[in-house]
């Protein structure tokens, strides 16, 4: 085939894959609407072990046959990352919607291209364009409106923000751990048994550590609990199978647009919920967005728990999944 027409068959994406991206986009941009809902009858430490731990047993069965892929090798690496990559931003999401708006928080969630970009240049070696600098400056001066915004248009920081912040640099890091330290395995491998891992100690700790058991008998808890179930099975699980399917159809470059994608649903679902959107949150929204791009040029995934893949190796993924 000529670089001509393999270029005009890469960006001839199917149907289907539009129609998957907006999908992902929508059940990705509702987790924080769904954790916001979770803890009307929930503590954030029950949000955020629930959410844990019905992902991983929904995932159980999909990924069971992978596990003779498994060496002792990997073991301990796929721990770090189901420890960085998914238990305790669980639990960092929860606690700072207890004082967060769900849309400031999905806004907030998109800079974790930056936080890839940064850990990737300052641990493993990777360099950063002059692009990709101006794009963390931007990133970080539109994160500071949005974290400062008040009704009156003054400043009023919320250390809460900064959950939401450590979480995006957890993300960044297991991004780099799997990028740098796991190649031999497929990504959906990857996260999905790093993700029952981490189901183990969230179940225990939910069942044996907190009041679950009591509060979900309490009047109104149904809706919570619905919530954080379907942000566990549909928001992580499910939308971890469907990423991985959208990548294989197209390619990275084309899913990562879900990054920019994200904020608008977690907002606009916000903003239908009664949450207050000032002039700060748009503004910062969209610094926050432009500095991703100039970060996330040429494909860089960025996405949470999500590790970049080329379309050229897409093959052998479908080999090894």
């Amino acid at each position: 085939m000529s670089g001509l027409a393999a270029k005009m068959t890469d960006n001839q994406h199917p149907l289907s894959a539009w129609l998957l991206l907006g999908l992902l986009s929508l059940i990705w941009g509702s987790s924080f609407l769904l954790i916001k809902k979770g803890l009307i009858a929930f503590g954030p430490m029950e949000v955020g072990a629930l959410r844990i731990s019905s992902a991983g047993i929904v995932l159980a069965p999909f990924i069971a046959k992978r596990l003779n892929k498994i060496t002792r090798k990997h073991w301990l690496k796929l721990a770090s990352v189901g420890l960085v990559g998914s238990f305790i931003p669980a639990f960092m999401f929860a606690i700072a919607q207890t004082q967060l708006a769900s849309g400031v928080t999905g806004v907030l969630n998109a800079l974790t291209p930056i936080t890839t970009l940064v850990i990737g240049a300052l641990f493993f070696h990777q360099s950063a364009r002059i692009a990709q600098v101006i794009g963390i400056i931007i990133g970080l001066g539109g994160t500071l409106l949005l974290i400062t915004a008040s009704a009156n248009g003054g400043w009023n920081f919320n250390l809460y923000a900064l959950l939401v912040m450590a979480a995006t640099v957890c993300y960044g890091l297991n991004l780099n751990l799997i990028k740098h330290k796991i190649t031999d395995l497929a990504p959906l491998t990857i996260t999905g048994i790093s993700l029952l891992m981490a189901a183990v100690p969230a179940t225990i700790y939910l069942f044996a550590g907190t009041d679950f058991m009591t509060q979900v008998q309490q009047p109104g808890a149904m809706l919570s609990l619905v919530s954080i179930l379907v942000l566990g099975i549909i928001g992580t699980a499910g939308a971890l199978v469907i990423f991985n399917h959208v990548v294989r159809l197209t390619n990275t470059v084309f899913t990562s647009s879900v990054t920019y994608l994200i904020p608008v649903v977690a907002v606009l679902l916000g903003v239908l919920d009664g949450e207050p959107f000032w002039l700060q949150h748009g503004v910062g929204m969209a610094a926050i967005l432009v500095g991703v791009w100039f970060a996330n040029r040429k494909g860089r995934s960025g996405l949470a728990g999500m590790p970049a893949q080329d379309k050229s190796n897409n093959s052998s993924t479908k080999k090894s999944a």
